[in-house]
């Protein structure tokens, strides 16, 4: 309601005529009703109406607008307390740990990460090695590690730690932050005028214009033919006539357009990029989060010669029992669910928890040794050669890789059990989805950098119309601009830092350069969709307008 009344400024509502109009009508009746309230009271009950009414209609346009506005101020206050939550242990001169609001740390500080907690900066692990979950950043499924030294010191803060224990030196600027930059980016979202909105625009003000003179002109006639119309009435009939409606909400209507795709964690850097969307030819999109969920799942247990399912089955659940990642509860859920495997009651002599060194996990339990983990790692956990392995076995592991999948392999102590089959599940509903936009005359191509055999498989899975494996962000980069040259507009959908290049560059180029197309377009913007697609084309631009 604050925002509402200091959006009466005249100076402010210069850029919507018709509701600056109104308040100019408002103030004069206001001036009238003050005038009648000395000299003429029984009409100044009539002028005080009037007057309410017309502060009303332009108290409601104000008041839409900033509804409007606020809602996506509430997104970046939400990414503020995101922010303000995260705690670091610093690390002090003397080896002791403070814990200190994540806000506070300065480039070259020293914080401790334990297993389970949050990175709290962008900074670099001078110390351990760990598995970190980079999911909320780069889209990726898989963890990766992050060790001292060489090129996987990296580390982003927001991420999250899920095993061992490192120590991270800040290297980034408070306010520099990855989080810090989705602030920006939302609270940098202009609000520009579409130029459909600056078409409208411009006709609601020439029928202003035109009932202006038609309120004069009655006044005029009314006097000639000897009927007295008072200031109060021509001024009630021109707020009646002008588009008053349609100009109140214009903008709010806009504003509200770029608020709900803020709700959908959309950024739409303008009104005008909404609008544009309701062209676009082509669209890419990253495969990891976007296409797929980016977390593995267990599909399912492949057992080696001479293993049952069900004994395979029931080693895989004990031996994750203790694993609380998205994989290890998968795991679970596909032994107790279509394996049919019972829940156990007892206790283990030791749990293993998963490290970045071994990369295994498992129990003891008397005389068995479970483990599961990398192939690898559990072959020479089993005493074998990776070479040495049952044929049966690695051809499984073969298999899976094909698909796009990620194996791991079961063990208990020397005997190899078999094999778990973790796939990036393809999210439901989005071949229907892109059938949707084909239908309405929109190419889906998926980029991923997996190899072309993984990519196949997983793009005839999405039922997408083409894909581009092993895609570094320059191969984006130049497909985009393959796509351009031949005269189409291109939307890209991308999660990860690597597509900042296809998202970010073509769009400062097409503003300097746009790309020659055969037919008139607006210039390119670039914006990220998730949104359900309209029937056809003609009403999926009308939405987005």
């Amino acid at each position: 309601m604050r925002d509402a009344v200091v959006k009466l400024d005249p100076r402010k509502l210069l850029r919507n005529p018709v509701i600056f109009v109104t308040e100019v009508v408002a103030a004069v009746v206001t001036i009238l009703f003050i005038r009648d309230l000395a000299s003429n009271p029984p009409q100044a009950g009539f002028s005080g109406q009037i007057a309410a009414w017309l502060w009303f209609t332009v108290l409601f346009a104000t008041f839409a607008e900033a509804v409007a506005e606020g809602r996506g101020r509430a997104q970046a206050d939400s990414l503020k307390k995101t922010k303000s939550d995260l705690v670091a242990r610093k690390v002090a001169a003397n080896g002791t740990t403070e814990t200190i609001p994540a806000s506070s740390l300065k480039v070259g500080d020293v914080v401790l990460i334990a297993a389970g907690e949050f990175i709290p900066g962008d900074g670099e692990v001078i110390e351990g090695v760990a598995s970190v979950n980079e999911s909320a950043i780069t889209g990726e499924s898989a963890p990766v590690i992050r060790e001292s030294g060489g090129d996987r010191s990296a580390v982003t803060g927001g991420t999250q730690v899920l095993s061992d224990e490192i120590r991270v030196k800040i290297t980034v600027q408070p306010g520099s932050s990855f989080v810090d930059r989705m602030i920006a980016l939302i609270e940098g979202a202009q609000r520009q005028k579409t130029p459909n909105e600056i078409a409208l625009s411009i006709l609601l003000s020439g029928l202003t214009l035109i009932f202006l003179f038609v309120c004069v002109a009655i006044w005029g006639l009314a006097g000639y033919s000897g009927t007295v119309l008072s200031v109060t009435v021509l001024a009630a009939l021109l707020v009646t006539l002008i588009p008053t409606t349609i100009g109140g909400l214009l903008s709010a209507i806009g504003i509200a357009g770029m608020d709900r795709l803020v709700r959908f964690n959309v950024i739409a850097t303008s009104g005008r990029a909404v609008e544009a969307a309701g062209d676009v030819d082509t669209l890419l999109l990253d495969k990891t989060g976007t296409i797929t969920f980016g977390n593995r799942m267990a599909s399912d247990f492949l057992p080696a010669p001479g293993v049952t399912a069900g004994e395979l089955a029931e080693a895989t659940l004990l031996a994750s029992l203790s694993d609380e990642t998205p994989e290890g509860r998968s795991i679970v859920a596909l032994a107790t669910g279509e394996f049919g495997v019972a829940m156990p009651n007892m206790t283990f002599d030791a749990v293993i928890d998963f490290t970045a060194e071994t990369r295994l996990s498992g129990v003891d339990m008397g005389a068995r040794r479970l483990r599961k983990g990398a192939v690898d790692a559990v072959l020479r956990f089993a005493g074998l050669k990776e070479q040495n392995g049952p044929a049966d076995f690695h051809s499984a592991v073969e298999r899976i890789a094909r698909t796009g999948g990620t194996p791991l392999a079961v063990a208990d102590g020397e005997r190899l059990l078999g094999t778990i089959h973790l796939k990036d599940v393809v999210k439901p509903g989005i071949k229907e989805r892109f059938a949707a936009l084909r239908a309405m005359g929109i190419r889906t191509v998926m980029v991923t950098g997996d190899n072309p055999v993984t990519a196949a498989a997983i793009a005839s899975e999405a039922g997408v119309d083409d894909f581009l494996a092993q895609a570094t962000p320059e191969d984006k980069l130049a497909y985009i601009r393959r796509e351009q040259q031949g005269g189409r507009l291109i939307a890209m959908c991308g999660d990860g830092t690597n597509d900042a290049p296809a998202l970010a560059r073509p769009m400062s180029e097409s503003r300097c350069r746009p790309a020659p197309r055969p037919r008139a377009k607006p210039p390119t913007w670039w914006i990220s969709i998730q949104a359900r697609p309209s029937s056809s084309r003609s009403s999926r631009s009308a939405n987005n307008s």
